[in-house]
């Protein structure tokens, strides 16, 4: 459950990074790049659209000579020669602020590389999270297993369930058999209230060693 904690928490972290990544991106470069085709290359673009018609009737007018007067083929000599100097220097201008965009793509590169060092170190501390938790020692009550003791229990806890969920720490111990099956250690009265972790007998079982707890199935037994 922990593990999944640090886990949601380091997914949450990179969204974070995500986020601020996809701001500076778009503040740095999308915004200045979109400001560039709307209105630099949009101007250019118009400028070389008239300079084509003017080169056009340029082109024609000056097939009529001789038949036209003159002074209309100067003018459109005049008004090609205009748009044709407006267009280089639009262009120009274009090609002078290479430095910008080469300083708003260095930005978007910067960006990109600031967002995978901090992914890297996010998911580097998530995995010694769960690296040290993998060395837990499982048999501490305290550990993130929830209380339950991983120690060996009793050949009773094989074969047996619980009816009653312990309390966080408990230990089962294996204790002198009873006389009367009465007692820590021993089967319980089945109508004795259940105040202490507990479980049932599913199967008989006859002591064999010095220590043991015999016992028969369906028997209630108190453990501590």
């Amino acid at each position: 459950g922990d593990a999944l904690l640090d886990a949601g928490e380091s997914m949450k972290r990179l969204a974070e990074v995500k986020d601020s990544l996809d701001i500076e991106v778009k503040q740095n470069f999308i915004d200045p790049l979109q400001n560039l085709c709307d209105k630099d290359l949009k101007e250019i673009q118009h400028h070389l659209k008239k300079l084509e018609g003017r080169r056009l009737d340029f082109d024609y007018k000056k097939k009529r000579q001789g038949k036209i007067p003159d002074e209309e083929l100067r003018q459109a000599m005049e008004k090609f020669e205009e748009s044709k100097e407006v267009a280089e220097t639009s262009m120009h201008n274009l090609l002078e602020t290479d430095i910008e965009q080469v300083s708003q793509l260095s930005a978007l590169v910067d960006a990109q590389l600031d967002y995978h060092r901090q992914a890297v170190q996010i998911l580097d501390e998530l995995a010694e999270k769960l690296k040290r938790r993998e060395t837990y020692d499982f048999g501490d009550a305290d550990q993130s297993n929830g209380g339950f003791s991983c120690n060996p229990t009793p050949k009773v806890s094989a074969g047996s369930r619980s009816c009653r969920s312990p309390r966080p720490g408990w230990k089962s111990s294996s204790a002198e058999p009873q006389g009367n099956g009465e007692g820590d250690g021993g089967p319980a009265d089945p109508g004795a209230p259940l105040d202490q972790p507990c479980c049932k007998a599913l199967y008989d079982f006859e002591p064999e060693n010095d220590g043991e707890l015999g016992f028969k199935e369906g028997d209630i037994i108190t453990l501590t």
